[in-house]
């Protein structure tokens, strides 16, 4: 089976392994992202990336728009705008996405909108550093392990491994006080220039950016470890604790992938609901205060 067959099978896998962890470890959480609307997320196409997919396969609603329809769209501060790679969007909707963080939204975006939209309008915070990589992987360190968009994500001692997209662009950060690194890897910056995987900054009247070097959506893993080679089966079972009755539920979904093929699938379902539901229960909790002004 080849790495595209493998990772569209690992996403499969994942969604189910996701709804039968939250279930478990997470309830409240689970039912909020059940609860999402269709206009609760836009998403803009991309040539590259395709968070869509990932949404597909957990059941979350969205609005799929093209790149050139972000100027002709009404864009609301309790919205989740995720920008698929690579980027390109009408200078005119730049104007128009940044005021949506401004007052409040929330902007998601992957890879080469780094360069495509964040350089451009947010000049002083961040910027390309114009040493785009191989198609690699590298192995990361989680800097915030308390942080509520990486919930769940990593549960083993090991370094994860995160693949990055051929010509994936590096960031630099011009603004290191407010600018947050989520995800960091020492082998990125050996190889590349800078560390920082998984960014996010606030703007504006509590608004919030995200951004992420590669693809939600990832192609294939690397398997560098024997931990890796192992199969996905004890994965749910080791580290996220299933049953062997829970693992026998999903065994079909897990047969054939690799340790590394889940986590790489999981880690990525599991950050894009992780950004939805702390995006909803923000959204509560600023209804509440204004009410209550």
């Amino acid at each position: 089976m080849g790495d595209f067959k493998k990772m569209e099978q690992a996403y499969k896998a994942s969604s189910k392994i996701l709804e039968k962890r939250m279930a478990k470890e997470r309830p409240m959480d689970l039912e909020i992202l059940q609860k999402v609307k269709d206009s609760s997320i836009i998403i803009v196409a991309g040539s590259y990336d395709r968070v869509e997919t990932v949404l597909d396969m957990i059941k979350v609603p969205y609005v799929l728009i093209q790149p050139e329809e972000v100027s002709q769209i009404e864009l609301t501060p309790d919205q989740i705008l995720i920008i698929n790679c690579p980027g390109n969007i009408y200078d005119d909707a730049l104007t128009k996405v940044k005021d949506f963080v401004k007052r409040g939204g929330f902007l998601f975006t992957t890879d080469w909108a780094l360069l495509n939209i964040l350089e451009k309008i947010f000049p002083e915070l961040v910027k390309y550093n114009q040493r785009p990589t191989g198609d690699d992987c590298v192995a990361v360190q989680v800097v915030d392990k308390s942080n509520k968009f990486l919930e769940g994500l990593f549960k083993a001692d090991e370094e994860p491994i995160w693949w990055l997209e051929s010509s994936s662009y590096p960031i630099e950060i011009i603004d290191k006080k407010n600018v947050k690194v989520l995800v960091t890897s020492k082998e990125m910056e050996q190889k590349y220039g800078e560390a920082p995987i998984v960014i996010s900054f606030n703007f504006g009247d509590g608004g919030t950016v995200l951004h992420m070097t590669s693809h939600y959506y990832l192609q294939r893993a690397e398997l560098r470890t024997e931990r890796h080679k192992m199969s996905a089966k004890e994965y749910v079972q080791s580290e996220m604790a299933f049953s062997d009755a829970e693992a026998e539920e999903i065994k079909k979904d897990l047969d054939g992938l690799t340790l590394g093929e889940a986590e790489s699938a999981y880690s990525t379902t599991q950050f894009i609901s992780n950004v939805i539901i702390e995006q909803q229960k923000n959204i509560k909790k600023r209804k509440e205060k204004n009410k209550e002004n």
